[in-house]
């Protein structure tokens, strides 16, 4: 069964009204579950882009406030650190060429974090998940990016810390491939969206 929040959007409902909706449809899923007919025992998150950030970001939510158990998470290119707003060193020099670029990026994370400006030190970790510092005792994580993709640094960043903290974490890097790239009649497509479901299958023991 497939459960998709309709989460108030920015720049209407700036943070925290997204992480809000999903933590309480989360508890609400838990607390309904006989009646949804599924196990609460057995949940996992999963989202593409904003929706992966808002889904790592679910994560850390969830265990800092001890709420429903998760089994995974399932991140496609997600949205994870506003701090590409203000110039990353070393970053990709294709990253953010096709489809989302660093306007795109910095519109987006000014929408979502108003009144606080990306990149400001006080931006809360819920909102990007790269600004928490404890990674710990999060869900397993599969992790799937382009090498086109304007997030593939701090992705990579973030599969990185998930490891270093104890986190289990299978990482997919699609050669070639921009944001959305999945979205597309390709081979690429088809052979990275079969490895997520794979993932989120294994993710449920099945």
């Amino acid at each position: 069964m497939v459960l998709s929040p309709d989460y108030r959007l920015t720049p209407e409902h700036p943070f925290p009204a997204a992480i809000e909706d999903a933590y309480t449809t989360l508890c609400w899923i838990t607390r309904n579950a006989n009646t949804l007919g599924i196990d609460p025992a057995r949940i996992g998150l999963t989202g593409e882009s904003a929706g992966g950030g808002l889904a790592a970001g679910l994560a850390l939510l969830t265990r800092d406030r001890e709420g429903p158990t998760l089994l995974f998470q399932n991140l496609v290119y997600p949205v994870l650190d506003d701090r590409t707003t203000t110039g990353q060193p070393d970053a990709s020099p294709v990253g953010g060429e096709f489809l989302w670029t660093r306007t795109s990026n910095t519109f987006m994370w000014a929408a979502l974090l108003n009144p606080v400006a990306p990149g400001a030190a006080d931006v809360s970790p819920y909102a990007a998940p790269a600004r928490a510092t404890d990674l710990s005792g999060l869900p397993p994580v599969y992790l799937s990016v382009g090498a086109l993709d304007l997030f593939l640094d701090e992705d990579l960043a973030y599969a990185q810390r998930l490891i270093h903290q104890g986190v289990s974490v299978e990482l997919e890097i699609v050669p070639g491939a921009c944001h959305i790239f999945d979205q597309t009649d390709t081979p690429v497509a088809t052979r990275s969206i079969a490895r997520r479901i794979d993932a989120m299958k294994r993710g449920f023991g099945l």
